[in-house]
């Protein structure tokens, strides 16, 4: 005896199907949704910016915070490789700036540019450690570590993280030898600042027992060239330049430092 078809459990049958569909497919949906937006939050988006060294080819680079010879003297996180990035637009400004101190005889040294979220939050962790003074004698002699957050050495935000921020010298392509500015980068004192031995808004040297004049002037001839092209400096740190018309002044940026 043959059996009956029930055209009532076909048509039920066709409908938990369809929903059941329906559900996979709402849910695909929205796991692909939430990955595209999670690989396209502002921080997380590098598209904008650019290798130092494609805008500068001849720049010189030692990227401290790769290595460990640092204020930490560990690879600090978020440095994947030993390469410097920017904004699109600060490489242009630089780019500019190349120009002009080649001409007068100077390549760039580049310590650092683009840092990111994370590198900074390395220093936060490692600025409350009191008992990891490992790299003291060599960066901050002078200085109690916890003084380092007071006089702002250390915060939980760096114009860096913008991407529109580096840290660099000059080298002097005659003696092929990094320009004597009269300090160390990243040293944690007085010596850093550029007002420390002159007036860096007229250029005017002042006696003192901590730079020469020839030091002096030669932190004025990095600052010229770097404000001449769009960059300001920093109170704290004759190394330190940022855009001025910065294109993220909001965003701090959390992708790794690694080749573009």
């Amino acid at each position: 005896m043959q059996s009956q078809i029930n055209p009532t459990n076909v048509m039920k049958q066709k409908f938990f199907f369809l929903a059941a569909a329906a559900l996979l497919f709402a849910a695909c949906s929205t796991k692909q949704a939430s990955d595209s937006e999670s690989s396209t939050l502002p921080e997380a988006d590098s598209s904008d910016f650019v290798t130092l060294t494609e805008a500068v080819p001849d720049a010189i680079l030692e990227i401290r915070y790769y290595s460990t010879y640092n204020f930490i003297g560990s690879r600090i996180e978020g440095y994947l490789q030993p390469t410097a990035l920017l904004t699109r637009q600060a490489a242009e400004s630089l780019r500019q700036v190349s120009d002009e101190l080649k001409a007068q005889g100077y390549r760039l040294k580049i310590y650092d540019a683009y840092r990111p979220q994370m590198a900074v939050d390395h220093f936060v962790r490692w600025g409350k450690d009191l008992d990891d003074t490992l790299m003291k004698p060599y960066f901050y002699p002078g200085e109690v570590k916890d003084s380092l957050f007071i006089k702002e050495y250390i915060a939980t935000h760096s114009s860096h993280s913008r991407g529109s921020t580096l840290d660099l010298t000059l080298f002097d392509m005659r003696t092929e030898k990094e320009v004597d500015m009269g300090g160390t980068f990243d040293w944690f004192g007085r010596e850093s600042h550029p007002d420390c031995g002159g007036d860096p808004e007229t250029g005017t040297y002042r006696q003192n027992d901590t730079l020469t004049a020839q030091q002096f002037e030669n932190r004025m001839i990095l600052r010229r060239a770097m404000m001449a092209h769009g960059f300001k400096p920093y109170d704290c740190e004759w190394w330190h330049f940022t855009l001025r018309n910065e294109p993220f002044p909001d965003t701090y940026f959390t992708f790794p430092v690694q080749q573009l």
